[in-house]
């Protein structure tokens, strides 16, 4: 099976590189006897790189909720977001992002830790696998793999503890520790430009290496690297550093081949791969998280308390701007059609008829119901089994759209708009006809509403450098009231995490300030 293949490699790879203890960061074999048995062949080495995908799926720091990339999902980009609502007022430190500045807290040590620990890995492979015996080509696809794996990782950092590409003074600002080899100790922060620079380099290496390959993986293996997925985190990469004409090459290379799922698709649960997911993380009964997996804080059915207890929903305000016609619309709980109401301060309902309806849709038995609580992500087992989607064709049209505005192509613009929206069947009714500063506003609305739950809703808020708003029940939305806080751009340190202090102690030469 996939699965025991992955259970097989993250064990291989634990031999590469040494614990996470005190030199954290220690990309240092822990022997060379070890890494030469590891890259002795492209078989081996082969197990390797499927450790870089289990890497994406197992639990950290021996705390429950830190679970891989699911984690980055929903702590840092659907919490703190506008459009994502769940009555967790304990939880107001994350999801209003009070904790930017604590460089002792654990939030703002998880993703550095968990992406260097990518990184390493990654390093690992790219600097080895040209030793192993085996053809060509198989090398040639297997350091293509390790560098798109590199690039997301610095992607992903970037997001979080760099300043905005708007804020950055050309990309003058601090960037990342760009550590690409096995050495240890201290390292400067590279600049943001300097941070870009490389991941297009690795994933420019990375293209050439997967067409000279002439590789393509197995359909079946969705969580396997490809050409498209270096492509599709090109295209993110370039948006995010407003780099519109290569983000929207990227993306329309990123989604050939990869055609928008059905509406019947759209409806059934998001949990499993189909013919627009381009990469997703693996997920099976027999490699499950039980309740600390991203399927059992968000799936819909799951049995996990943190689902049952405290459901999670979109906002009124994003949920209002979804037509009626649009098959998107019915994946959430509308307030419209229940009576009596829901509880004004919470958003929960009590009414036992009404609990009883919504429960019917497929939620545990006991779980908690409340407005416009998703039905969007289920999970395939219990309590939180299910495969997670990382980048979509939908996204690459989103992307596209987006780029083509910001390049005053607006009829380009509004096309990719319809062959996402009407085309696919998501809306047969809609149209595109926006033009300026409303078509960009569409733009990011139909980002909003395709992307909802899968933890893109933080990250674009930044990037736009809007602000964020969430209004309380009482002021016309669906946040309680101690969720319900609006802050602009430039603040809470423009919206970038410190660099932790782990880092700092470990690294004498990484700079604390931001900017």
């Amino acid at each position: 099976m996939k699965g025991k293949i992955l259970i097989t490699s993250i064990m291989v790879m634990s031999l590469i590189v040494s614990s996470c203890s005190q030199d954290y960061l220690n990309t240092e074999p822990t022997s060379s006897t070890s890494t030469e048995t590891i890259f002795k062949t492209t078989t081996e080495a082969k197990l390797a790189v499927n450790g870089l995908a289990k890497l994406m799926s197992i639990q950290y720091l021996s705390s429950q909720g830190f679970n891989g990339e699911g984690t980055i999902k929903m702590y840092y980009g659907n919490y703190p977001g506008a459009h994502f609502t769940v009555n967790l007022p304990g939880w107001a430190g994350i999801i209003n992002s009070d904790y930017f500045r604590n460089l002792d807290a654990i939030y703002d040590y998880y993703p550095w830790y968990y992406y260097y620990r990518i990184i390493g890995n990654a390093n690992t492979i790219i600097l080895n696998i040209d030793n192993a015996s085996g053809p060509d080509a198989e090398k040639q696809y297997i350091k293509a793999q390790a560098l798109s794996y590199r690039a997301y990782s610095f992607m992903m950092l970037a997001q979080l503890y760099c300043l905005r590409w708007s804020d950055s003074n050309d990309g003058a600002s601090h960037g990342l520790v760009l550590r690409t080899d096995a050495s240890d100790g201290d390292m400067e922060r590279s600049t943001l430009a300097e941070t870009y620079k490389r991941i297009y380099d690795d994933l420019n290496d990375a293209i050439t290496l997967f067409t000279e390959s002439g590789i393509h993986r197995d359909q079946s293996l969705n969580y396997e690297m490809d050409v498209e997925v270096a492509y599709a985190i090109y295209a993110r990469a370039a948006i995010n550093r407003h780099d519109y004409p290569k983000a929207e090459e990227m993306a329309i290379k990123a989604r050939m081949g990869y055609s928008l799922m059905s509406t019947t698709d759209y409806k059934a649960g998001f949990s499993n791969p189909n013919s627009e997911w381009i990469w997703s993380v693996w997920g099976s009964i027999d490699e499950t998280l039980y309740y600390y997996s991203y399927f059992a804080y968000i799936g819909y059915n799951s049995s996990a308390s943190a689902v049952r207890t405290y459901p999670k929903c979109i906002s009124k305000e994003l949920f209002d701007k979804i037509p009626d016609t649009d098959v998107r619309k019915t994946l959430f709980i509308n307030p419209a059609d229940y009576v009596p109401a829901y509880n004004a301060s919470t958003g929960q309902y009590s009414n036992a008829s009404v609990v009883s309806d919504i429960r019917a849709k497929g939620t545990d038995p006991s779980a908690s119901v409340y407005a416009y609580m998703q039905f969007k992500i289920k999970c395939n087992d219990q309590p939180g089994i299910g495969h997670m989607n990382i980048f979509r064709s939908s996204e690459m049209y989103l992307i596209e759209a987006e780029a083509k505005y910001f390049q005053n192509n607006t009829s380009g613009a509004q096309n990719a708009l319809i062959a996402l929206n009407k085309d696919s069947g998501r809306d047969n009714n809609y149209t595109c006809t926006k033009t300026g500063a409303d078509l960009l506003d569409e733009i990011k609305t139909y980002r909003g509403i395709e992307l909802w739950g899968e933890g893109f809703d933080w990250f674009d808020i930044k990037r736009w450098g809007d602000p964020m708003l969430r209004k309380s029940f009482a002021d016309g939305g669906s946040f309680v009231s101690s969720l319900a806080v609006s802050f602009e751009s430039q603040d809470k340190n423009k919206w970038t995490w410190f660099i932790p202090s782990r880092e700092i102690n470990y690294n004498k030469l990484a700079e604390q300030n931001n900017y």
